[in-house]
Parts: C-alpha cells; structure tokens; sequence
C-alpha cells in the first residue's frame, strides 16, 4: 500500500517524466530485451525500432504518475492495458522482471542523486500497487474465459481452415478449433492472441476478428506489413490444414448497445474490426455510415461484400474513398471521393444529426485527422472512440 509520503514522492517525479520519460522507457526496454529473453515474444521488435512502445510506456507511466491519487481518472488506459495483457496471455510471473527493469532504468537514467533510496521505494510500492490491480483484473477474465462454453485459457490449436485473397496486401485465415469442441463467441471489434514460431523464435500478435460470431469459426484477415516477420510468416509460410495456437478473443473497443445511427470509419486494414460490428449493428434498426478510405481498387479489401450488404439494407450507406481517381471499371464504381477528404464532404455523409455512435481506426495520421474533424463537425467526443493496432498513443 502506497503510504502519502510515496504518492507525493512518485507526483514529484511527473515533471521528470515530461521531459525525460522516452529516454527512460528506451533504456527499460533495452535492459529488458537484452537480459530477459523469456519476455521477448511478447513484444514487437517493430515498434521498438520505430519508437513506438518506449512512446507508449512512458505516455502511461506518466499518466499513472500524475493520477496516482485517483486512478479512476486514468479512463480506459487500465482496460487496455488489461485486454492486450490478456490477449497475449501475460502471467503473474513476468510482473516482477519487469519491474525489477523499470526501477533499474529509473535509477540509471535519473541518476544516484535524484533516484534516492527513497524515489526508488516510492516507485517500487507504486509498481507494485499497478501490478496487483491488473494481475487481479486479468487473473478475472481468464477464468471467466475458461469457464465461459467454448472457452479456453492459454493456448488452444486451430486449423487453417481456408486461406483467402481479400485485396493485393491482405489474406483473410478462416480458423477452425482442432478438437473439434465448442467455439467461444466474442464481442464484434475484438482480437484474438496468436503465437507464432518463425526462424525458431516464438513472437506473439494481436489480429482483429474480421467476421461476425458463428459458432464455427474465427476469421483473422491480415495485411503484408513491409518487413513484417508475424504478417510476411502468414502470407507466405501458413496455408490451410496448418496449425496455429491461438489465445481467446479479447478487447474494449467493441459496438456499444443503443439507438443511435452508427458511424465506422476505416482506412486499409483498419477496416477488420469493423465488419463485424457492421454485421452487427445491420442486425438492428440503427443506421449505418460506413466510410472507409483505401490507396486504391487493388489493396481496397472486402468491397464486394459490403456492398451486397448496401444492397440488402437500406439502413446502410456505405463511401469509399481512394488516393486517386480511378474509372468506373467492370462494374464496380468509381471511388465516391479521392485524396484528402475535405470536412465538408464528410460533413455531407454523415447523419444530419451530430448524436452518432463514432467508431475509427486505421493508420495514426489518418486517426487524428478523424478525431479532429469529427469534433470539429460536433460529434460529442464521449461518443467517439478508436482502436490502435500498434502501442496506444495520444491522438492530439
């Protein structure tokens, strides 16, 4: 328990962490990886490189540190950090290598004199404090997972059922449970863990579940990353009657109940998620907006079916928006705009009422271009929200 000598002591570090905390999470992680092998599968070396996770850690470190009076303020940091936890099936056991590894970091980046015995305790007692509320909230889900029907803790080995081209860069897997047994169901806009094994090295990754609950049946649909080990394994080396170890479905960013029109709005292979809420707010009465920005015709996936879906709706209105121009080619129509989508426009396809249920996702530029324009076109913020598939960041 955190005695108020310890929470002022860890508040007293958050102008540290402003300035400094990317060098200390950088250091963290270099410490880590190089020392602590066993934890290596569940990080990807991608956004180590890009500085995407030492970003993201020292984001949440600061934001923990500046709440540490009222975590309830933290919002829905907690719940992601939960949900991505358990998705790659993180035990109580690898709490303590890394906090042993933040507070060395903390102590050699910040130095002797200002990491004092006393600064090291505070945070040690803080750590651990964030250590056992999130081992108690993911040691919660992995039962309640376990005990659900079709359910299942840790790894569970599925079939390769069905290998499909959906555009130039994404190929949808069509999972089927090894054993023959019942399937878990999943709320729409939830991911799976998979663990790989590629060149003798296990990694572990997060893939959207990019079709509707059946009972049958998990489709992942996954884009060739340019040096991406995980999706260049998939695309080349996985085919069907393969097994894979999979982690059961997990994640916040999932289609809220209610009778307000909803809005999804994608770019390339953001567009996962969000074909299985469509399916399951078209289950409804709620109109859709379904918006989705593509390079072009080649990598546009999945297009065909959500236009047959347009065509059996008349709730639904779907947009599609490329790069360039490109002509209305055998059958299949021009885009309905090209380049920079101007506010006016998406003003134009929205619902005439701002009182939406706003859901995007997609790369990071193209998801603060569409958090401020729909603010500024007076969708309430409470009512959008958004998903990374990297480290969360900040948008603003």
């Amino acid at each position: 328990m955190l005695t108020p000598e310890q929470r002022a002591i860890v508040k007293s570090t958050v102008p540290l962490l402003e300035t400094g905390g990317e060098a200390l999470t950088t250091h963290f992680y270099n410490i880590l990886l190089s020392e602590h092998p066993e934890v290596r599968p569940f990080f990807n070396q991608a956004h180590q490189s890009s500085g995407d996770q030492p970003r993201a850690l020292a984001n949440g470190v600061l934001m923990y540190a500046r709440h540490i009076d009222r975590l309830d303020q933290l919002g829905g940091l907690v719940a992601q950090i939960i949900n991505k936890h358990v998705s790659l099936q993180i035990e109580p056991a690898h709490y303590p290598v890394v906090g042993g590894c933040l507070l060395r970091a903390i102590r050699e980046v910040l130095g002797a004199e200002v990491a004092t015995d006393a600064v090291i305790a505070a945070w040690g007692a803080a750590y651990q404090q964030l250590a056992d509320i999130l081992i108690g909230a993911e040691e919660k889900i992995y039962a309640d997972t376990a005990a659900a029907p079709g359910g299942w803790r840790g790894a569970r080995a599925f079939r390769v059922a069905r290998k499909v081209a959906e555009s130039a860069e994404i190929t949808s897997f069509y999972l089927e449970p090894q054993d023959g047994g019942a399937l878990a169901g999943f709320e729409p806009g939830q991911y799976i863990g998979l663990r790989l094994v590629v060149d003798g090295q296990e990694i572990r990754r997060n893939y959207s579940l990019s079709a509707a609950p059946n009972g049958r049946d998990y489709r992942i649909s996954v884009k060739r990353e340019p040096g991406g080990v995980a999706s260049g394994h998939l695309h080349d080396a996985v085919h069907a009657g393969d097994v894979l170890d999979l982690f059961p479905p997990a994640g916040e960013f999932v289609l809220g109940e209610g009778d307000r029109p909803v809005v999804l709005i994608s770019g390339g292979v953001g567009i996962t998620p969000t074909l299985a809420m469509l399916d399951k707010a078209l289950q409804g009465k709620r109109p859709v907006h379904f918006i989705h920005f593509a390079r072009n015709r080649s990598a546009h996936a999945f297009r065909a079916a959500i236009d047959a879906r347009n065509a059996r709706h008349p709730q639904l209105q779907r947009f599609y928006v490329y790069d360039a121009e490109e002509a209305h080619v055998d059958g299949v129509e021009a885009p309905h705009a090209t380049g920079r989508l101007s506010s006016e426009t998406l003003a134009a396809w929205l619902p005439a009422s701002r009182d939406v249920d706003a859901y995007f996702l997609g790369p990071k530029p193209f998801m603060r271009r569409m958090k401020k324009q729909l603010r500024e076109l007076g969708v309430p913020e409470a009512q959008t929200r958004y998903e990374f598939f990297g480290p969360a960041s900040a948008l603003d």
